[in-house]
C-alpha cells in the first residue's frame, strides 16, 4: 500500500469546485500526465499561485464541499498526478469523494472546529502530514509543534485504498 501524506497545501475556502481543480477546457487531454500543469489554475485565493505553491505537496487541507460542481474523474486524477493523495475537509461533494477512493486516494472528513485549529496553528508554516490508515490518524508536524487528529475510513474505503483503487480492487476480487 502506498504512503499517504507529505507536505501540506492549505486552501482556506469552501466550495472549491471541479472546474477550479482542473478547468473543463483540459478534459480532452489523453493522459493523466497531460493534466499536471493545469492543477488549480483557475482557483482564486489571495496570495495563492499554483505554479509556486503546489510543487512537492502531498496533501490538501481545505474547508467544506470540496469537489462540488461537475462530476469528473479528472479532478482526483490531476491531484494524483501532482503527488497529492489525500484531501482533508469538512465535507466533499458525494461524487468527488467516491472518485477519490475509486482512484485509491483519501478524502478525509473532519470537524469544522478541528479544521479551524489546523488553519490557525499550521497554515503559515511548513507542515508535514503523516497518515496512519490502520489507526485512523492524521498527524501534523511543523517544527516542534505536533497535533494528531482522528479520522474515519469505512471498511470499503479502506479496501479501495489498500488495493490502489477500484480497478485494482475489482481485478483482485472478481
Amino acid at each position: 500500500m502506498k504512503t499517504f501524506g507529505g507536505p501540506v497545501l492549505f486552501l482556506d475556502r469552501s466550495d472549491i469546485n471541479t472546474d477550479e481543480i482542473i478547468p473543463a477546457k483540459y478534459l480532452t487531454e489523453n493522459t493523466k500526465e497531460a493534466l499536471r500543469p493545469f492543477i488549480l489554475e483557475d482557483l482564486k485565493l489571495p496570495g495563492f499561485d499554483p505554479k509556486r505553491d503546489i510543487s512537492g505537496k502531498g496533501a490538501v487541507i481545505t474547508r467544506a464541499n470540496f469537489g462540488c460542481g461537475s462530476s469528473r474523474e479528472h479532478a482526483p486524477w490531476v491531484l494524483e498526478v501532482n503527488g497529492i493523495n489525500i484531501v482533508i475537509a469538512e465535507s466533499f461533494a458525494r461524487i468527488f469523494r467516491q472518485n477519490m477512493y475509486n482512484c485509491g486516494m483519501i478524502a478525509a472528513e473532519i470537524s469544522p472546529a478541528i479544521l479551524d485549529e489546523l488553519f490557525r496553528e499550521f497554515s503559515r508554516t511548513e507542515t508535514l502530514l503523516f497518515v496512519d490508515t490502520q489507526k485512523g490518524e492524521l498527524r501534523f508536524k511543523a517544527g516542534a509543534k505536533e497535533k494528531t487528529v482522528p479520522f474515519t475510513l469505512q471498511d470499503f474505503e479502506k479496501a479501495l485504498i489498500e488495493a490502489g483503487g477500484w480497478v485494482e480492487y475489482a481485478a483482485a476480487k472478481y
